[in-house]
């Protein structure tokens, strides 16, 4: 926890009496500060919509409420990182498919977003069962229950919503949706198989009975064709019941043959189920007479096994199954809400997984987001479940209050998510852009609240405001790590970011400080980015200063010395340089002036005497440049006097060489 650079304010909270809570913002984090005298109920306002909170042991008066924990756990990171480009490619495919195609393509989008859940939940699976930490273990099994209802109520809208099943391929559906969720018959069949005699088994029926619950017809036979080698005298009865099962009527998803067709196979092969009973075929063996009753349909039976279906809604689509194989979409609701009844009879509130299944089952899609909303602890879900189900036109006509669809709303609230955290807010980035009405603006002001830590983070962000034509943003984040690389003295970086900016008072600053140094070291740091400034000098006055004093030193270095006095006499009478620098400027005259041959024309050296005697010149309000330096010691007034003697010399030897070629 980061120390406070001051007191948390306390302040009081509306309908708890004299509690008084301070409280203080963080990077992504709330600090709250309780008065001793504080109240349980007073927790029940911090109960947020994504937000965890933890209590430091030593201090059991301060709390921190923190953002979605889930962004910082690296299976999560993973989910968020592979369904970015599931939902990038989603929104470039939407203008390049036919309609005829589309549907397709949506399901096959719906899959990769379920196969990525899969996955995760694989890697949260296998974190589990690897951790030997209490704490941790609990943790990743929250985790898990959450990804794994997630991936139950994809699938189901998936059905339900981008495939929009039918009736007669939407119990298809349903089955594979009940065997891709529910285990328990899986684990009871393979202690089955593993036995030494399966028909000894004591589950060996049950291993069976749930088979046929989950449509499994064709592994229930092999089950049963065991216990007809194995008994002579339940020979017979396998024998009738794996007709009767062999016989059972499927439905197909290539549309060979209609409804009706089916319904009259279905009656006719219940019928001779119901007869099979009537007769007593299986009297003698109440195992055979169960699994025959649950083929022909009977609830009670049905309610009498639930313990193989372990869950309402197996229940729903065995029932289903085996009274109303032709169910429509539209039929659904009704018997789901009557097998919840039938399966949990009990008198209390379903659970929350219960409501969005039933809402589901409802095809009312904005409940389903909405519960989902109240339960998860991260939008991932409804975000991305919403975008999907908005390309399949489900959410053309739901608008919100303020202004924003559904979709857009959900997306902006995942994508200011992702920018709390120190890499995810690239992901996000992507997510705004795909918001027309608010997304921009999202952008711009959380672009801002970036932590720049790093110049390569910097870099990142401003090329994302670069490409979006961002000017402010650009020019805040410049400004930014200009004023970083200054404190830290790094000024060729600082005049750089100045320079990107195009902030010409701040370069003018970073210019001063570069001119200063060179007064203290005599030289220049960062030469590179001097030597090539180009156009970037024309920013400031001073930055042309800075630039055009540099390439006086290199024509000096490089002995062209009537291009080097040409320069430096026009750095003085244009009256760009400092005041503190104009003595220097005169200094670098003197080398000059030292050369054999006259570099400075009479003109040119009348002027420099005049710069001289206006740097010593008396100013207005203050004391002479001269009596400056003798207040100061000899040494400066020992250069004065010099740079006059070598002006005069100049003088001297330009008089007479002008003179002479005029002669």
């Amino acid at each position: 926890m980061e120390e406070l650079d001051v007191e948390p304010a306390e302040i009081s909270i509306p309908g708890f009496g004299k509690q008084n809570i301070g409280f203080s913002w963080g990077p992504g984090e709330l600090l709250l500060y309780e008065t001793p005298d504080k109240s349980k109920d007073a927790h029940s306002i911090f109960e947020l919509k994504n937000v965890r909170r933890s209590i430091p042991n030593l201090c059991p008066f301060m709390y921190i409420v923190s953002n979605d924990e889930d962004l910082y756990s690296h299976v999560l990171r993973k989910l968020f990182n592979e369904s970015h480009s599931i939902f990038v490619n989603l929104q470039k495919s939407e203008e390049e498919s036919s309609s005829r195609t589309r549907k397709a393509e949506l399901v096959q989008v719906s899959k990769h977003y379920r196969s990525v859940l899969r996955a995760c939940m694989l890697d949260m699976l296998s974190l589990r069962d690897s951790t030997r930490d209490v704490t941790q273990n609990a943790k990743y099994s929250e985790q898990l229950s959450i990804l794994s209802a997630m991936e139950l109520c994809w699938s189901l809208c998936e059905i339900l919503f981008v495939e929009a099943a039918t009736a007669g391929s939407l119990l298809i559906l349903l089955l594979d949706w009940v065997r891709a969720h529910v285990s328990e018959v899986d684990n009871i069949v393979q202690d089955v198989l593993q036995s030494e005699s399966p028909p000894q088994h004591d589950r060996f029926w049950d291993a069976i009975t749930g088979l046929v619950l989950q449509g499994r017809i064709d592994e229930a036979r092999q089950l049963l064709a065991k216990e007809a080698a194995a008994s002579l005298e339940n020979r017979s009865m396998c024998r009738a019941l794996d007709d009767l099962m062999k016989k059972m009527p499927v439905l197909n998803s290539t549309g060979s043959q209609t409804l009706t067709e089916f319904e009259l196979k279905w009656q006719h092969w219940q019928e001779v189920c119901a007869r099979h009973l009537q007769e007593g075929t299986f009297a003698s063996c109440q195992h055979m007479e169960t699994i025959c009753q649950v083929l022909l349909g009977d609830e009670e039976t049905l309610l009498l096994k639930k313990d193989l279906m372990a869950t309402w809604y197996h229940f729903l689509v065995s029932r289903l199954l085996f009274n109303y194989p032709t169910v429509k979409p539209t039929e659904l609701h009704a018997f789901a809400q009557v097998c919840l009844n039938l399966f949990s009879a009990s008198e209390s509130d379903p659970e929350p997984l219960d409501s969005i299944l039933l809402a589901a089952f409802e095809l009312d899609i904005h409940q389903v987001i909405k519960e989902f909303s109240f339960v998860s602890n991260n939008w991932w879900f409804v975000a991305h479940l919403t975008d999907l189900l908005d390309h399949c036109q489900l959410f053309q006509t739901h608008s919100l209050y303020f202004g924003a669809n559904m979709r857009e709303y959900l997306l902006l609230e995942y994508a200011s998510g992702l920018f709390s955290h120190h890499s995810l807010w690239q992901l996000a980035v992507d997510y705004l852009d795909h918001c027309p009405e608010l997304g921009r603006v999202y952008l711009e002001l959380l672009i801002e609240r970036i932590p720049l830590t790093t110049e390569k983070k910097a870099l990142k962000a401003l090329r994302i405001c670069e490409q979006r034509q961002m000017t402010e943003q650009v020019r805040s984040i410049c400004k930014t790590m200009s004023m970083q690389a200054l404190r830290n003295n790094r000024l060729g970086s600082a005049l750089s970011w100045s320079i990107r900016a195009k902030d010409a008072a701040f370069a003018t600053l970073i210019s001063d400080r570069f001119l200063k140094d060179y007064c203290e070291r005599g030289k220049f740091s960062d030469l590179d980015l001097i030597d090539n400034l180009g156009p970037a000098m024309l920013l400031s006055d001073r930055l042309t200063f800075l630039g055009k004093y540099r390439e006086f030193h290199r024509l000096y270095n490089e002995q062209e010395f009537h291009e080097a006095a040409r320069l430096l006499l026009s750095l003085m009478t244009a009256r760009i340089a400092p005041g503190y620098f104009w003595f220097s400027l005169l200094l670098d005259s003197l080398p000059l002036l030292e050369q054999q041959q006259v570099i400075f024309s009479s003109e040119q050296t009348y002027q420099l005497m005049q710069c001289l005697e206006d740097k010593i010149a008396v100013m207005p309000g203050s004391v002479t440049l001269h009596e400056h330096q003798l207040q100061d010691g000899n040494t400066e007034t020992t250069k004065i006097d010099m740079l006059r003697l070598a002006l005069a010399r100049n003088l001297a030897r330009a008089i007479v060489k002008e003179g002479t070629l005029q002669a």
